[in-house]
């Protein structure tokens, strides 16, 4: 039984190098391409994003608001229609 165990525990790393490193897919590259360049700050803009002290207290508000709350449970019947299709 022992010698079963210490089989399978030597074939561990083995089998965790048949994982193939890098993106799976075209859409994974052009992803992680996308997130390096966040990251690194290369393409970022050189206009600086700031907010006036009148918006960063109306933002506070409607933090501290909180007039819209995550329900704890999901209604699947309590909403719109799907489709894209407008409500009237």
């Amino acid at each position: 039984m022992k010698a079963h165990y210490l089989a399978c525990l030597a074939l561990l790393p083995l089998m965790a190098q048949a994982i193939e490193p890098g993106p799976s897919s075209p859409q994974q590259a052009e992803t992680e391409n996308w997130l390096t360049l966040q990251l690194s700050g290369r393409v970022a803009s050189t206009t600086p994003q700031t907010a006036s002290p009148t918006e960063r207290d109306q933002a506070f508000k409607r933090w501290l608001d909180n007039k819209h709350t995550i329900p704890e449970f999901f209604d699947p019947d309590a909403g719109g229609q799907s489709g894209g299709g407008a409500k009237k």
